[in-house]
């Protein structure tokens, strides 16, 4: 007999499913009030989730329908799942309301239900990639969750997010196309769909020797296939231009969220479909801690170079995802936790950019060039202590949530052996560097004085727009998770350790 709190994920993704079908028919406005109102419920059921699951010490499947898996569907729901589902919930809520007032001036009045339907539909499919225990089942989202990131792109008026959006589809559905072609391979050696039932098939394999390098190849392909939706370097060049030119809610949730949807979807696929001891011995592991590597330096070194705020924070995106990959390379179990770490970090501190980067948008017309944006940290004094606190936290600096990240990463490098060590701190401690060379650059101009009337133009002022409340609590909400998790991580460090062995 099933405890009715079990039945919560699925009430999340039926709600959510249905209040976009709902937003369809509605005004604008209703719809905003559906959508956030769905969000905050989703939260508060995966937060009791969280508790049940830490309470009962152990995962629990739930099967959906009147067949049992194979036959049927299932999800799956433990301490990491119920933890990521919570807090892309808030993430959700907090990215919505720090751009609501941009969200109204950047879509067209006739669409903005449209466009809150997408999100829906955006965010049914997350808690899908999260919950699911099917692999193809999972694939049917990656799919939903490509149409729906590439429609909140495409919502804003003018011709550069159409560019954009069509730069996004061909790359995301060239990764999705991989990870497709992975699936069948595995289907056709395996029979099986279900995760716990292809651990098992794939366990055999390994340990006769059978089908060895087909399996390579399978390993391969989910990995490319989602690292090139993840945007990892080199698949990474969709990304600026998608992020950079949508409204700052899209921007803040295609960063903070949809990149790490898929993210999560690989650790599954690591922990509960290959074994983490097969991918350890395959070479994808160091293709992806050299590729991860990479990004963490060429994502830098291209946001150094721009003079455009938002697309500065995408190229920033780049190098975050990279300290994603380099820890999963690392192979080992503080690595790990490392990736998950800063999956929840850069949730809680890139929307928080982007978000910020609209409230300097509103005080310099309109405008993302830094040439326009001197002061603008003054004359939106919110939107500036919250760009300092994501820029600190970016930079790695104590205190703030990035720091974590890159302390286990160091610690997972030094667990690694020789050539890993050497290269993980080399390029952690570079990368640091370069993140402080253009965030810092950026602290400063939002900050100096804008000339010109200078009365007028250097006065601190809190809060620009004291109509704009939400944008008010989702900042301050912000700051306070990012430096939560800087300053208690060991509660969350131990959720994700009991998470990842509930996946193992």
């Amino acid at each position: 007999m099933l405890d009715f709190i079990q039945n919560f994920p699925l009430f999340c993704i039926i709600m959510t499913l249905f209040s976009g079908v709902l937003c369809s028919v509605l005004s604008a406005r209703a719809a905003r009030n559906c959508c956030l109102m769905v969000v905050s419920a989703d939260g508060v059921l995966n937060a009791a989730v969280l508790v049940y699951t830490i309470r009962m010490g152990d995962s629990f499947t739930y099967m959906m329908g009147h067949f049992p898996a194979p036959w049927g569907n299932e999800i799956r729901v433990g301490v990491l799942e119920a933890m990521l589902a919570m807090v892309f919930s808030i993430v959700m809520l907090l990215s919505l309301l720090g751009g609501m007032k941009h969200i109204f001036e950047d879509v067209e009045s006739t669409k903005v239900n449209l466009y809150f339907l997408m999100m829906n539909l955006l965010f049914v499919s997350m808690l899908c990639l999260i919950y699911t225990n099917d692999l193809f089942t999972g694939y049917v989202f990656v799919e939903i969750n490509t149409i729906a990131a590439c429609a909140i792109v495409m919502a804003r008026k003018g011709n550069q997010t159409l560019v954009a959006t069509m730069r996004y589809l061909c790359l995301s559905l060239l990764g999705s196309g991989m990870f497709l072609m992975g699936i069948c391979i595995l289907y056709d050696i395996t029979g099986h769909l279900l995760m716990v039932s292809l651990h098992g098939a794939i366990e055999q394999l390994a340990s006769s020797g059978q089908y060895a390098q087909p399996l390579e190849v399978v390993i391969v392909l989910f990995c490319v296939g989602l690292a090139t939706k993840s945007a990892l370097f080199p698949f990474h060049s969709w990304l600026p231009d998608a992020h950079g030119s949508s409204t700052s809610a899209s921007s803040a949730i295609l960063s903070g969220l949809v990149l790490k949807g898929y993210i999560i979807l690989l650790i599954k696929i690591v922990y509960r479909v290959l074994g983490i001891d097969v991918f350890n011995s395959s070479k994808a592991i160091n293709v992806l801690f050299f590729f991860g590597c990479c990004a963490m330096i060429v994502g830098s070194l291209h946001a150094m170079t721009e003079k455009d705020l938002k697309r500065m924070i995408a190229y920033s995106s780049v190098a975050q995802i990279g300290y994603i990959y380099m820890a999963i390379g690392l192979g080992s179990t503080t690595g790990m936790i490392a990736a998950v770490f800063q999956i929840l970090a850069h949730a809680f501190t890139k929307p928080m950019l982007f978000d910020a980067a609209g409230g300097f948008m509103e005080v310099s017309g309109g405008s993302r060039k830094f040439s326009r944006l001197r002061g603008a940290g003054r004359r939106n004094g919110l939107a500036g202590i919250a760009f300092v606190v994501g820029a600190l936290s970016m930079i790695g600096i104590p205190m703030f949530a990035g720091f974590i990240t890159k302390y286990y990463l160091a610690a997972a490098a030094i667990q690694s052996g020789t050539k890993k060590l050497i290269i993980g701190l080399m390029v952690l401690a570079v990368s640091t560097l370069l993140n402080a060379m253009y965030y810092v650059p950026a602290i400063m101009v939002l900050f100096s004085r804008a000339g010109g009337n200078a009365q007028e133009g250097d006065k601190f002022t809190l809060i620009c727009d004291k109509k704009n409340v939400s944008f008010v609590i989702a900042m301050a909400v912000f700051i306070a998770a990012n430096l939560y998790l800087g300053c208690c991580s060991g509660t969350v460090i131990r959720l994700i350790q009991s998470g990842l062995n509930m996946l193992a």
